[in-house]
């Protein structure tokens, strides 16, 4: 049979959390508008990253490979290629001709923001990317891009030349997800 004080200190034990919820019970209730109000998130926040662009409206990334080196899960696939007179992407010699998360394996972790000796991925707020495919939780270089900054880039104001939509065609390296839906240009959606 149960000691006398055990069944005490039992009881006491009890009504020390029960007068914690009782407490919280009368507080005013804090929620959030969302969704029907936008999320309130902290400026740390770790969300879907972004692909940034320089002052002048050239990308960051110079297809150095550290940030896909540093993931722990392996979710980031480049392709690099070279700039040319003609078409330059990157204030550097290369760029990323493809880039690829693959958010149904990023963890979020932060590790390709902290090599990224270009400071060119950071991590953004967008957090709604939920799906039931997960051939579309694969995110390209089109989707990460930072839209182009407001300042007058080149001859004439004109923005140079993104990629092809997509990237590479598929291959054995780069083979497009099942039942994945196109990609289409930026500005056709």
């Amino acid at each position: 049979m149960a000691n006398i004080g055990e069944v005490v200190s039992s009881a006491a034990a009890i009504a020390k959390g029960m007068s914690i919820t009782l407490k919280e019970l009368f507080q005013p209730t804090i929620t959030e508008a969302y969704p029907d109000g936008p999320a309130q998130l902290e400026q740390r926040y770790r969300g879907t990253h972004v692909l940034q662009r320089d002052e002048n409206g050239l990308e960051k990334c110079v297809a150095c490979f550290l940030c896909s080196a540093a993931c722990p899960v392996s979710c980031i696939y480049i392709e690099a290629a070279e700039n040319t007179a003609e078409e330059r992407y990157s204030g550097s010699e290369r760029y990323a001709k493809v880039y690829n998360i693959d958010y149904s394996r990023c963890i979020f972790c932060g590790y390709c923001v902290e090599a990224c000796p270009t400071d060119a991925i950071t991590h953004g707020h967008g957090f709604e990317t939920a799906s039931y495919n997960t051939s579309t939780l694969i995110m390209r270089k089109e989707q990460l891009l930072a839209p182009f900054p407001n300042a007058n880039v080149g001859e004439g104001g004109r923005l140079p030349r993104l990629p092809q939509a997509g990237g590479a065609a598929p291959s054995q390296t780069n083979p497009a997800p099942a039942g994945a839906e196109p990609i289409l240009p930026i500005g056709t959606r």
